[in-house]
């Protein structure tokens, strides 16, 4: 049974007013539980007004009432940026007062002007503090004191000021044991860390902003690893996010995918831009409107929109593209002035479209033969 995710960088303009925005990503969130979606990610960036959560903890526990069933996860906590025992700490108490809802979504970061403000300009050792980061947080939530860790990154121990009956000394641990699932998002088709998650059995999950033909590469490369590591490696697991709106007639979904300023165009101009200048490749100052041009052609290429029967279609052909999933992660966008539209879209995706797309994705996974008697 296919199921469905929301995931939010968020991403807004920086122009919008900021309350309005988080309080229209709580209520997509809410809108989520309320139709049944199984979990709501939430992303962390602390240098840019254009993506302006900068706790997905913070944000999660501001919801839990509001959307007392859905999962809730961050998408992604970079590890680099904090102290391990920070984020073990956070990560724990938000698991207890969830009720067990934490997906527990890691990285090395993907901000340039997060890595300049917290000095990890170096993406080698990005990837080794994160490693190290998860590694420390686990022995922290399964050891107690006396605790010594030194590492290339972080030094310290817990030894002297410890009082057993007291608890002084000890960190709380997560409701779910031995810990909440690990998570981590993938990019590149020859994806290391999709081999590095099939080993140590983490959620992979694709992002909405890469081509259909990139993450085709990303289940096989979780299957090396896991090939490695001896574990099974079910395709249920595996979340795949995609920009998908219904609208209900084709031109409307036209107008907002040509529109230079709308709300898709403002998405991939703000990643594109960044990404230019994350790899040194951004002519200072940038041209807005060349920016804009090549987002609106980047959104043709990435975003499902349409009539309902367009996406499933759509829909279908991606799978048909990147092979077998369990989850559909539909991404947030700005909804503003525009509440109604996305509710709608969001409504019919859970109601209407992904009953049918989880139908066709049951059928595929029969053999040949009974799959000519079903559709006999």
């Amino acid at each position: 049974m296919l199921k469905l995710g929301l995931f939010m960088m968020p991403l807004h303009m920086p122009t919008r007013n900021l309350a309005e925005a988080l309080s229209e990503d709580q209520e997509l969130v809410v809108l989520a539980d309320r139709l049944g979606f199984e979990e709501a990610w939430m992303g962390e960036h602390f240098a840019s007004t254009g993506e302006p959560v900068t706790s997905p903890l913070i944000f999660n526990a501001s919801v839990l009432s509001r959307a007392p069933n859905i999962r809730l996860g961050s998408g992604v906590i970079s590890l680099p940026q904090q102290h391990p025992a920070v984020v073990a700490g956070h990560v724990a108490l938000l698991d207890q007062l969830s009720g067990g809802r934490v997906i527990f979504g890691i990285g090395s970061g993907g901000l340039s002007s997060d890595w300049e403000i917290f000095d990890n300009l170096d993406h080698g050792k990005r990837g080794r503090a994160m490693l190290e980061s998860i590694d420390v947080i686990l022995r922290l939530w399964s050891e107690g004191p006396p605790f010594h860790h030194q590492g290339e990154s972080w030094q310290f121990k817990l030894t002297d000021h410890v009082i057993d009956d007291l608890g002084v000394g000890h960190l709380i641990k997560p409701l779910q044991q031995p810990h909440p699932p690990i998570a981590v998002s993938i990019r590149g088709a020859q994806s290391g860390l999709a081999v590095l998650a099939g080993e140590r059995g983490w959620i992979p999950i694709s992002g909405n902003f890469i081509p259909a033909a990139d993450i085709a590469g990303h289940w096989p490369r979780y299957l090396e690893g896991a090939a490695q590591a001896d574990r099974h490696a079910d395709p249920a697991i595996w979340r795949v996010a995609r920009s998908v709106l219904v609208t209900e007639t084709a031109a409307q979904a036209e107008d907002m995918l040509a529109d230079p300023n709308g709300v898709f165009a403002d998405y991939y101009y703000y990643l594109n831009t960044h990404m230019k200048l994350a790899s040194g490749q951004l002519a200072q100052p940038h041209d807005p409107a060349v920016e804009r041009a090549e987002a609106v052609l980047k959104a043709r290429d990435l975003v499902i929109a349409g009539t309902r029967a367009q996406v499933l279609d759509q829909l279908i052909a991606f799978r048909e593209q990147i092979g077998d999933f369990g989850h559909l992660v539909i991404t947030g966008h700005d909804v503003a002035g525009q509440w109604p539209l996305w509710q709608q879209s969001f409504s019919c995706i859970a109601e209407q479209i992904a009953p049918r797309l989880s139908q066709h994705m049951t059928m595929l996974r029969q053999p040949p033969r009974n799959r000519q008697a079903a559709a006999g």
